[in-house]
């Protein structure tokens, strides 16, 4: 066989690829869909930011492996091609797709090179054509998660093809060739767990094809040696030799996978596989019934379907059920081919017994006989023993062909079988494009599998269409009226229409499904952690009316107990206890939750957020600082450190805060939040050019930005540009008409810098409709009675105003002046009140003290949006990540630091001498 091995000619090649380009060119239109949300989108080992040595720590769906809810699928090579395509492409989908093209021309070629060892050049290349034809395939070559098959069968093959190769002349053995096996072995066992099955096809090579053994030799040989009639031949003992070597090296790849995987199976629901859990003779009749179905899939690959879970085949419970009937014949069929390929010797018997090698062994351990897995059927899992039902039909095509009566008739048959497989394989590829056309294909192939309708509804609900979404999750209901997943998605539906009514009676459902807790016994039962989210989801549906606040606690704590290491359940009551003003317990919760898991980088931000509820800035800092090392990119631990480095006063930290909100805006260029707080930090470093241009920006993304408006034009009436802070504050006011120190502002500039009377007096009348006991607003008013030349009027009013504030020195003062110009009625002291001098009285009061009127306008940083939301969700910062990502981080800025406080007592102490000047001019010194 060695002797007839040829190599793949560049005609064959150009063939084979040409025809795999032909078939596949429309899946890079196709999209990310199904597993490759989990795989690729999800996945944050595909980030160059992620360290390398997570991918051999996590599994296929960057899941850590020792965690329960782990798949346990240990395949890190392939996502290594995965995070190389994100680093060239990120997450254009095209590339990835264009890569699944090339290794399934890989695979085609390297098939084509193996058949050639057990069948004629032209019977390999038809072998070959079929395989990379065949419609199963679309699962594997157009779903991106399908490389792992690909890649695997890759090195799967070449080790087959290297173990040929260890045969010397005279049959000695060559090891080199061997070492390589192994090795190869490794590798695709690293790209997935099947490709240790090639172990197996080496061994039955090696034993009946290389050695050239048959069953009834191998019998006659062991029964001689028992009855001591012989010895055991150099030759077998070599073979001996060798397939040790091999048999060793793989159960060293067993016993390192165990390892990997910690000895844990992963955990699987009902739905996900019926049989497994099934009693028996359910469970075994139909893992058996599977066989003939997957055999049927090979032969005639008209209806495929993307997910074969739940109730897509009704389980085989009794021997009476003529499904079985399928079942006896394939054991009959498959029983017989054995008995040809193992008894008779001849090439024909080598090739069938290669051929069910390859159909048998790597379908092992996807067939449930030996343990269960997270399927009923998979398309993409036949995609290695496709390759020997290939080799079956091209050699009993060969049969035919070599009958001159059939001839004709043969070719005939393959041409139509190759032209409609090809173009069932183009079609096929066109409903992997999105999601909503892969599961709409599903559907039409199989309506009893409510995982289908649910993934309907899931990408209708991805496009905000919630209303259709409803439809397709409680037919998934009506399917499957025990699916917990499903009375899950119409409570979500339903609150993302308003209709908490109608969601929490589903989410009641759903729970109601959930093994139920026996009072005083320790629950033991393994229950998936997607299904306890539906307490953490009625939790946070209930928590939103104060009222219930303790029974959402309560199902927290009902989830902890089925699981105490479900992470997310003491994340969301951690966020559930600042809530109720309990920091501590919320503190103990979240260090819990670290417990589980260190790694968590949002985590440690909430940990943050309950130490700025316990008023421990420098604790709250220090986890902000540990989120970050885990996730530089983390947003709100960006945004939220920042504006806590900037709270506290501390110039040496404003350097650092500045590069947090520049990162911030980087990650998120369309938060005009970020470009305001930067403006702020501009304003304390004094930096008024740079501090104009933040605050411009903020508002160009936010032309309603209160904070940013009224700062902006206090940054410029501070910087003597009162005229161009006017049409700022007439934005400003337009928006936020009732704006109290947006008028008193406005006002000020009228008065003092447009000498507009009337336009000043308005914005201090309106002050007072707003609120009648305004201090600022009040006696600004009065001052403009006083240029009005209305000393009865200012009286008045500055009595009313001292009525208000009897403490503040200035008021008295200002109202002794008033009422000595009246008693004093000269015309000479009339006018002794300079045109301007009134203006100042005006700023000169707004300066005095802390609540004066423009004492409070030093860069207002208490002056942003404050909204009942953001005061209950946030108080200055986020509690949790997604209420925080869906709320505007419009922050409370910080607090005065002591060089504020300073400046402003300067500034105070200047006004007071101003008073004093305008007092004495209103006295006529």
């Amino acid at each position: 066989l060695l002797e007839k091995m040829a190599d793949v000619s560049l005609k064959e090649a150009a063939l084979i690829v040409g025809v795999v380009a032909a078939c596949y060119w429309n899946s890079l239109f196709c999209g990310f869909v199904f597993d490759d949300v989990s795989a690729i989108l999800e996945n944050k080992d595909l980030h160059p930011s992620t360290p390398l040595k997570n991918l051999f720590q996590n599994d296929f769906w960057g899941t850590p492996m020792s965690e329960e809810r782990s798949h346990k699928s240990y395949r890190p090579l392939t996502v290594l091609t995965f995070r190389l395509n994100y680093l060239f492409s990120e997450l254009n989908a095209v590339s990835y797709h264009f890569l699944n093209l090339v290794f399934h021309g890989v695979v085609c070629i390297v098939f084509l090179k193996v058949c050639k060892l057990f069948l004629d050049n032209r019977s390999s290349v038809i072998a070959s054509l079929l395989f990379a034809v065949h419609p199963i395939h679309t699962e594997a070559v157009t779903g991106i998660v399908g490389r792992a098959e690909l890649l695997s069968s890759i090195f799967f093959l070449a080790a087959f093809l290297s173990y040929t190769k260890s045969k010397g002349p005279d049959n000695t053995i060559v090891w080199t060739p061997i070492a390589v096996t192994v090795l190869l072995v490794a590798v695709a066992t690293l790209c997935k767990e099947q490709g240790i099955t090639v172990v197996g096809i080496c061994c039955v090579y090696e034993v009946f094809i290389a050695q050239g053994y048959t069953l009834p030799v191998l019998l006659d040989t062991a029964v001689q040696i028992l009855r001591g009639k012989g010895s055991i031949p150099f030759s077998m003992l070599q073979t001996l030799l060798k397939l040790i070597v091999l048999m060793f090296s793989t159960l060293l790849l067993v016993v390192v996978r165990v390892q990997v995987i910690q000895s844990q199976l992963p955990v699987f629901t009902r739905f996900d596989n019926p049989a497994a859990v099934s009693p028996s003779p359910a469970r075994q009749l139909t893992f058996n019934y599977l066989l003939p179905v997957n055999a049927w899939l090979l032969l005639n690959p008209s209806e495929l379907c993307c997910d074969w879970t739940m109730g897509t085949i009704p389980l085989v419970e009794s021997l009476l059920d003529v499904r079985n009937v399928a079942t006896f014949t394939f054991f009959c069929f498959l029983g017989s081919l054995i008995v040809f390929s193992l008894r008779y010797p001849g090439d024909s018997s080598k090739t069938v017994l290669m051929a069910l090698c390859l159909i048998v062994l790597p379908f092992i351990p996807a067939s449930n006989l030996f343990f269960p897995v997270g399927f009923v059927v998979a398309e993409r899992v036949l995609y290695v023993p496709s390759m020997g039902f290939c080799i079956l039909v091209a050699h009993g095509w060969k049969k035919l062909s070599n009958k001159s009566v059939l001839r004709k008739l043969s070719w005939v048959c393959l041409t139509v079988v190759l032209f409609t497989h090809a173009l069932k394989t183009l079609h096929r590829n066109w409903d992997w494009e999105s999601e909503y056309t892969l599961f709409m294909s599903a559907l039409k192939v199989n309506k009893n599998n409510a995982k289908l309708w649910n993934n309907v509804g899931h990408a209708l609900e991805n496009e905000k269409n919630f209303e259709r979404a409803l439809q397709f999750f409680i037919q998934a209901t009506q399917v499957q009226p025990d699916d917990i997943g499903a009375h899950m998605n119409v409570g979500r539906t339903y609150k993302n229409l308003n209709k908490t009514k109608e969601a929490e009676e589903s989410y009641m459902i759903a729970k109601s499904l959930m093994p139920q807790i026996i009072p005083g016994k320790k629950y033991a039962a393994r229950v998936a952690p997607n299904h306890l989210n539906v307490y953490i989801n009625l939790a946070n549906l209930i928590r939103a009316n104060e009222s219930r606040l303790e029974e959402a606690d309560q199902l927290y704590r009902q989830a902890i107990s089925m699981r105490p290491d479900f992470k997310q359940a003491y994340i969301s009551r951690g966020e559930l206890l600042l809530k109720m003003n309990k920091p501590l317990k919320a503190k103990e919760a979240y260090l819990r939750a670290l417990e589980l898991d260190r790694t968590n980088a949002d985590l440690w931000y909430n940990l943050a957020i309950v130490y700025i509820e316990l008023k421990d800035p420098a604790e709250a800092l220090k986890n902000f600082n540990r989120a970050l090392e885990l996730n530089p990119a983390h947003k709100l631990a960006l945004f939220n450190s920042a504006l806590l480095m900037q709270e506290s006063g501390d110039a040496r930290l404003r350097p650092e805060a500045r590069q947090r909100l520049l990162h911030y805006v980087k990650e998120e260029p369309q938060d005009a939040n970020g470009y305001f707080n930067l403006g702020m930090l501009a304003m304390d470093d004094k930096k008024d050019t740079e501090a104009e241009a933040w605050m411009k920006k903020a508002i160009k993304l936010q032309a309603n930005f209160r904070s940013a408006l009224f700062n902006l034009a206090l940054l410029y009436s501070q910087t003597a540009k009162e005229l161009m802070a006017l049409p700022v504050l007439e934005d400003l006011l337009r928006y936020y008409p009732d704006h109290t120190k947006g008028l008193i502002l406005k006002g000020d500039i009228l008065m003092n810098q447009k000498k507009d009377i009337v336009g000043a007096k308005r914005c201090f009348e309106r002050i007072l409709e707003l609120d009648p006991n305004n201090v600022q607003g009040k006696h600004n008013l009065c001052v403009v009675y006083f240029e009005e030349r209305d000393l009865i009027k200012a009286e008045r009013c500055l009595v009313e105003t001292l009525a208000l504030a009897p403490h503040e020195e200035y008021i008295q003062r200002h109202l002794s002046i008033v009422r000595s110009k009246i008693a004093s009625s000269s015309a000479t002291e009339q006018s002794a009140l300079p045109a301007g001098g009134t203006g100042t009285g005006t700023a000169t009061a707004a300066a005095e003290g802390k609540k004066t009127s423009f004492q409070n306008l030093n860069k207002v940083k208490n002056e942003q949006k404050a909204t009942q939301a953001t005061a209950e969700d946030n108080k200055g910062h986020s509690k949790s990540k997604k209420r925080t990502e869906k709320a505007n981080i419009d922050k409370e800025t910080p607090k005065k630091s002591s060089e504020e406080i300073k400046d402003i007592e300067k500034k105070r102490v200047a006004a007071l001498k101003r008073l004093e000047e305008i007092e004495r001019i209103l006295n006529g010194e």
